[in-house]
């Protein structure tokens, strides 16, 4: 048993609901000798389904320790911390219920927990029903991933009905089909966004300010440089200047229960005393640089005109 942890431990996380195909792709990820190369493993088991493991047939089966966690509760980082000190794990391969929570794991993360890959399976007969009645819990699981695989797909499954689901989630994950003989096809199905991003002004209109805020977050490069208008809701602070402000609008990313306020940094062309709640459109050219409210660098906009305004008939977006 080593007394103490690496500086970093890669951790390979796999997403999805039972029968999804989660223990079927670790199972043949860790038959596989370029993956399986005599790297100390531990394996955690934090669903058990229908398929069981046959460790035999790993490639170094003898470097993977399989522990079952059953009981949300015994995640801990502690626990966690326990088991790699206990087996000298260099990586960690972690196959996570689907009725948990992603942050729950990630609070419970030791030290030195990276990960290095994060994907999500579903079963495509069951998906769209998941998504229509466990909302919360598919947006959890797609949010962060990098790969979305559908399996079990059938050809006269509408992938329009699937993709529209992941990408109203995300832009940057991948999206797979898999089909019953072994087949797959990429997702390519273009999403061009509800506004024109070339435009001398980019103009966001209401209903799109999410789509706005979370590609500029997501592919701020795009932006720098660029103008933008829209109308949003002012945010205030005195331990900014009086002419930084924040604007933005509250956006509904999954349902009523995570409607969260999304702003941007803002430096007024002049000081305006403008107070919280107060509506405003503005136009501003979107610019990387340091304020306060990153406590670092991030998107600002420098504006170059703000008009008061009255509030927009739907002051919530969404992504639908």
């Amino acid at each position: 048993m080593k007394n103490k942890l690496p500086a970093e431990t890669p951790v390979y996380l796999f997403l999805g609901f039972l029968e999804s195909g989660k223990t079927k792709f670790i199972q043949e990820t860790l038959e596989d000798p370029r993956f399986a190369s005599g790297e100390k493993t531990l394996l955690l088991v934090m669903e058990e389904g229908v398929e069981e493991y046959e460790t035999i047939k790993f490639s170094n089966a003898e470097s993977v320790d399989l522990v079952v966690i059953e009981d949300k509760e015994q995640m801990t980082e502690e626990y966690l911390t326990e088991l790699q000190l206990r087996y000298g794990s260099e990586r960690v391969v972690v196959e996570y219920n689907g009725m948990w929570l992603l942050e729950d794991f990630f609070n419970a993360m030791p030290e030195g927990w990276m990960i290095n890959q994060l994907m999500t399976f579903f079963n495509s007969n069951t998906f769209l029903n998941y998504n229509a009645n466990m909302r919360q819990l598919v947006f959890d699981k797609i949010e962060n991933t990098q790969l979305v695989v559908f399996n079990r797909f059938d050809k006269t499954m509408d992938k329009m009905a699937f993709h529209k689901v992941v990408r109203g989630i995300t832009r940057r994950s991948d999206i797979v089909y898999e089909y019953t003989d072994g087949k797959a096809d990429f997702d390519d199905i273009e999403d061009p966004l509800p506004f024109d991003i070339n435009a001398p002004i980019i103009q966001i209109e209401d209903r799109d300010y999410a789509f706005f805020y979370r590609d500029l977050t997501e592919n701020l490069e795009a932006y720098i440089g660029k103008t933008v208008k829209f109308k949003g809701l002012v945010a205030t602070d005195k331990r900014l200047s009086p002419q930084d402000v924040v604007v933005g609008r509250h956006v509904m990313t999954c349902c009523a229960d995570d409607i969260q306020y999304c702003g941007l940094a803002c430096v007024l062309p002049e000081v305006m005393n403008l107070q919280t709640r107060d509506w405003i459109s503005v136009t501003a050219k979107v610019q990387f640089q340091k304020h306060r409210i990153y406590k670092g660098k991030g998107p600002v906009l420098v504006a170059e005109k703000v008009i008061v305004c009255e509030p927009p008939e739907e002051q919530l977006t969404t992504f639908y």
